[in-house]
Parts: C-alpha cells; sequence; structure tokens
C-alpha cells in the first residue's frame, strides 16, 4: 500500500469526489495545491469550486490539467531560484 495518492488525479476521481460532503477540500487537497505558488493556490481552489458547483467534465480535465502544469512550474521557479541563490554564494 502507498501512503501517499497517486502523483495525477484523473477525471474520474475528479467526478467521484465532487460527491462528497467536503467536495472542495478534499479535491484541492488531492491536487496538492500547497505545492503551487499563493497566486495559483487561491485560483485553483476557485476553479475547484466552480467544479464542484457545476460538475462539467470538460472543467475537470481542465482543472486537472491546469494543477498539474502550476505544481510543475512553482518547481521549476523554486529550483531556479535556489541554483541562482547557491551561484552567488559560491562566488
Amino acid at each position: 500500500m502507498n501512503p501517499k495518492p497517486s502523483q495525477e488525479i484523473t477525471v474520474e476521481t475528479l467526478l467521484a469526489l465532487r460527491m462528497e460532503n467536503d467536495a472542495v477540500r478534499l479535491i484541492t487537497e488531492r491536487l496538492r495545491v500547497k505545492e503551487m505558488g499563493p497566486a495559483d493556490h487561491i485560483r485553483t481552489k476557485h476553479e475547484v469550486k466552480a467544479f464542484v458547483e457545476s460538475g462539467d467534465v470538460t472543467a475537470a480535465e481542465t482543472l486537472a490539467q491546469r494543477a498539474t502544469e502550476r505544481r510543475s512550474d512553482n518547481l521549476r521557479q523554486t529550483n531556479k531560484a535556489a541554483q541562482t541563490q547557491g551561484q552567488c554564494i559560491s562566488n
């Protein structure tokens, strides 16, 4: 058993989670919004809320794709900042 949820969330998972009582919280946890930058974190939460209200399959696909992109963008920016800072310290 893997204690961590799978890396990628599927449209089917989003649609199933939408029916839960605390859907917005559950979906944002599965999308790992805390790994995003502050603006992306808020933007994604608004998109999750809109998806939960609408239940649109297209919205679910877009949400999953954007969340993945936002996490990877934040990771890339964090790594770039760390490299730049490391180069400044070594010089």
